[in-house]
């Protein structure tokens, strides 16, 4: 019945917990529904599906577990039942043997009643065997029997028939006895058999209940453990929700639509805390190592193939990266490149430009020279036809003036000095004329020259023009690749800047794995062990199994005590009932109890100062134990000499026991004997009956005799009897030292039976110390003491290396910051010399346009102050 109830409250509780999962579910889908649109919320949304993943896991687990605790309920409920009848069996048996011993002790008083009633039969049988002796020596001597002798005689006869009687009965009786003293004999040994048994299976149910308890202690540090790794979950969510609501807040700015996720959010969370806290209160329960290994391993592994293709994604990511750099250098390269040939081009142009215009500038004053040498030449041409006919008129008025002639001898010398140097003139300007003619000759191939030059260099300044164009537009292009790139290479970095997050997330988680991992392994070993354990267990219940089939027919006795026990179920149910609240409002005071958790760390420090304080003042009370133990040790020694002697004197007792009971086989073996040779009864009843009549009259007479001693009538009548009776008095005095002897043994044997029990009081007292007394459990106690001292100095090790470790990755972080600040610095750096690189190239440029330029007019006017000018009769002016 109680089985029945409990399957149902856990049916209801799976079904309970079931429709709570499917709704949680529910609230999951809609909840992923609303953020699947949303990038900025992915990563929110991945940590939230991991965390519905691990509750998923958690609850599969929770299913097993919670089957596996309804199956150690039943099985420890079992063995209790078990336990508890073993211990009333024990009970019984302690009874029955108390019962049994008593009733050993009444039958060893009756022996001892019997042998003293046989001892007095034998005594009164010996008596009266003299007595007839007496009688008949009397009644050899004697004719005849007086009244008083023949009573007596009948009255011995009759007492000898009694004590005959009696001695059959105390026969029959001694032999009922010995039946009954070896019945009991077998019933203790049979009993002491079972009590044996009844002690090996109370043992093997302790050893069981003990490896239960164990079981449990490790369940529940384990549950210890879990509540620990619980609450590092925790508060991971907590750090998750704090920055689901930061980005709730970031997005809040944006968009309006976070106000329904926040409250989604948080009606999530309520939903994820409320499942979080009934996965708290079963999680307690108890669970299952292989399943959380297998789970972990897959957990492990999957975490493993994310961070490999988290690490490959980065490295595609890096190679992007890398890729991009290459390009935008290149690019860069390209476009310096490209601004150099526009500069050069622009350079060539402008260099191809001053030549023309300086040979343009030329031509045009070597024309403009041209002209004037020619209107010089014609000028010359004028003034020596002129001197022709000057020279003409001068012959003929040297001919008809020759009276003139000596007047004007000087004039005519003048004349011809500047004729001589007219003519040297004009040949100096016919021989410059031909100079002239060549160089004007060689200009115009020049100028031809130039001329294809300049076509040519004006199509090369139209294709440079258009390659400028080109290039100019390459470079837009180029810009606009560059901005493009550059935006790229931003959501590249922060890619990379999220990609590089999530490879330090998958390291630590990596890290954290690896210690699972290794946690995980340790604690395969310990369940390969308890697997052991459990297999040796397994083999010792089926065993167990087997006597239980033969206990089958005893439990069906004990269905009574279910049906009460059922009723006490019922009444636990209630009770664990009112612990679910209890634990329900031990959950919220957990709660409170976490954000005081990291107060605790400090003390965990003076705790393990204590425990080690407490290691050594239990190594002190471990030596003052060993110290009692070798006292306790010799104390039992003696008692066990003590022991030893009193068995010793219980073996002679034992002995002296055997030689009474030969004794009495030999007696009664002479009674048989005595049977046997009394043939004649009747003969020797009416001798008895003469001789009690015999007897009673002569007690008759010694009554009188002794009355008339007593009251002498005739004082002078009473003399002193020569004759006596001297076997009676040996008889009486053997009889007395006999029962003096007798009375000695007695008191002896009582006070052998005080000292017997007065050792069985000191053994029981000293067994009772020695159960108080710590004995191996307190040492096995201590050994795990010792194994959890040492776990817990191994995990401070562990976590102290740890926390180096996690100083080392601070450090690495550190380090990895500042380079990359360092990095970022020197980008900009690079950045801004770049941008000052080109402003600087731009205003070279702006300023070798306006050198150029300044060049080129500074070049014309020197081309135009370099020509030489004629005025007036052909003289140059300077």
């Amino acid at each position: 019945m109680a089985d029945v109830e409990k399957d149902g409250l856990g049916e209801i509780e799976a079904e309970f917990s079931t429709s709570a999962f499917e709704a949680l579910e529910r609230d999951f889908q809609e909840v992923l529904s609303e953020l699947v649109g949303d990038e900025s919320l992915s990563k929110f949304r991945e940590e939230y599906e991991k965390l519905h993943r691990a509750l998923k896991k958690s609850h599969d687990q929770e299913k097993r577990l919670v089957k596996k605790c309804r199956e150690l309920n039943t099985e420890i409920v079992n063995n209790a039942a078990k336990v508890q009848y073993a211990l009333q069996l024990a009970q019984k048996d302690d009874t029955t043997i108390a019962s049994l011993r008593k009733e050993i002790e009444k039958a060893w008083a009756m022996v001892d009643v019997s042998h003293e009633k046989e001892l007095r039969a034998k005594d009164t049988i010996t008596q009266l065997k003299d007595e007839i002796n007496n009688l008949s020596k009397l009644v050899e001597k004697g004719a005849g029997l007086s009244v008083g002798q023949e009573n007596m005689v009948k009255e011995l006869l009759r007492v000898r028939d009694e004590l005959q009687r009696q001695t059959e009965e105390q026969g029959a009786a001694v032999k009922v006895l010995e039946t009954q003293l070896r019945e009991l004999h077998k019933q203790k040994e049979e009993l002491e058999v079972s009590q044996t048994q009844q002690n090996e299976k109370i043992e093997a149910q302790t050893e069981t209940i003990n490896a239960r308890n164990a079981e449990i202690s490790r369940e529940q540090r384990r549950r210890e453990r879990m509540d620990k790794e619980l609450r590092d979950l925790r508060t991971k969510l907590d750090k998750k929700a704090a920055e689901g609501e930061a980005v709730g807040q970031e997005v809040l700015v944006a968009k309006t639509q976070v106000g329904q996720l926040e409250k989604q959010l948080t009606e999530a969370r309520a939903t994820m805390e409320k499942y979080l806290r009934d996965y708290d209160t079963l999680y307690q329960r108890t669970q299952k190592l292989t399943e959380d290994l297998e789970e972990q391993m897959e957990k492990t592994g999957s975490v493993h193939a994310d961070f490999v293709s988290s690490q490959k994604e980065l490295k595609l990511q890096r190679d992007e990266c890398t890729r991009m750099q290459t390009a935008v250098g290149q690019m860069e390269r390209k476009v310096d490149r490209e601004h150099k040939a526009a500069q050069r081009f622009r350079q060539m142009v402008d260099a191809a430009k001053t030549p023309l215009l300086m040979s343009q500038q030329e031509v045009q004053s070597l024309k403009a020279e041209l002209e004037v040498y020619k209107r010089r030449e014609n000028t010359t041409r004028k003034e020596v036809d002129l001197l022709e006919r000057e020279k003409n008129l001068q012959l003929t008025t040297i001919q008809k003036t020759e009276d003139k002639m000596k007047k004007t001898e000087d004039e005519v010398k003048n004349q011809e000095r500047i004729a001589y140097s007219l003519e040297n003139e004009l040949a100096q300007f016919k021989a410059e004329t031909v100079k002239q003619r060549t160089v004007i000759y060689q200009l115009e191939k020049e100028r031809e020259k130039y001329g294809v030059e300049a076509s040519e260099q004006r199509t090369m300044y139209l294709q440079a023009m258009e390659e400028v164009k080109l290039r100019d537009m390459k470079y837009n292009e180029a810009q606009k690749k560059i901005s493009e790139w550059e935006a790229k290479l931003k959501q590249q970095q922060q890619l990379y800047e999220s990609v590089r997050s999530d490879r330090n997330l998958y390291s630590k988680n990596l890290i954290e794995s690896q210690d699972e991992i290794a946690e995980m392994k340790r604690k395969f070993k310990i369940m390969n062990h308890q697997i052991e354990q459990l297999k040796e267990e397994i083999s010792a219940k089926d065993s167990a199994l087997v006597k239980e089939h033969f206990d089958h027919q005893k439990v069906q006795k004990q269905r009574e005590q279910q049906r009460n026990e059922i009723s006490r179920m019922k009444r636990l149910l209630g009770q664990n009932d009112d612990i679910i609240h209890k634990q329900d409002a031990e959950i919220r005071r957990l709660a409170s109890m976490i954000r005081r958790m990291d107060e605790e760390a400090l003390t965990q420090r003076k705790e393990y100062d204590q425990v080690i304080n407490e290691r050594d003042i239990l190594g002190t009370q471990l030596i003052r134990r060993n110290d009692e133990l070798a006292l306790l040790y010799e104390k039992l020694k003696i008692q066990q000499s003590t022991l030893r002697k009193g068995e010793a004197q219980y073996a002679m007792r034992v002995e002296d026991l055997r030689l009474l009971k030969m004794k009495v086989r030999d007696l009664q073996r002479e009674a048989v004997i005595a049977k046997s040779n009394v043939v004649n009864v009747d003969g020797l009843k009416r001798d008895l009956m003469h001789k009690n009549k015999e007897l009673l009259q002569e007690k008759t007479k010694v009554k009188a005799l002794s009355e008339e001693l007593e009251n002498p009538m005739n004082v002078h009548r009473w003399r002193k009897l020569e004759g006596s009776d001297p076997a009676t008095y040996e008889m009486i005095q053997k009889i007395q030292t006999l029962q003096q002897r007798l009375i000695k043994k007695t008191e002896e044997v009582v006070e052998k039976d005080m000292l017997i029990q007065e050792k069985e009081r000191l053994y029981l007292e000293l067994k009772k110390i020695l159960a108080r007394q710590p004995g191996p459990e307190v040492a096995e106690q201590l050994s795990v003491y010792q194994s959890s001292l040492k776990e817990k100095g191994r995990q401070m090790k562990a976590m102290a290396s740890e926390l180096n470790m996690y100083q080392a990755q601070v450090n690495e972080y550190k380090y990895e910051i500042e380079r990359l600040t360092r990095e970022l610095q020197d980008v900009k750096r690079k950045y801004y010399e770049q941008k000052r690189r080109e402003t600087l190239a731009r205003e070279m440029e702006e300023e070798e346009n306006i050198l150029g330029k300044s060049q080129a007019r500074s070049q014309a006017a020197a081309a135009q102050n370099a020509t030489t000018r004629f005025t007036g009769g052909g003289f140059a002016i300077k």
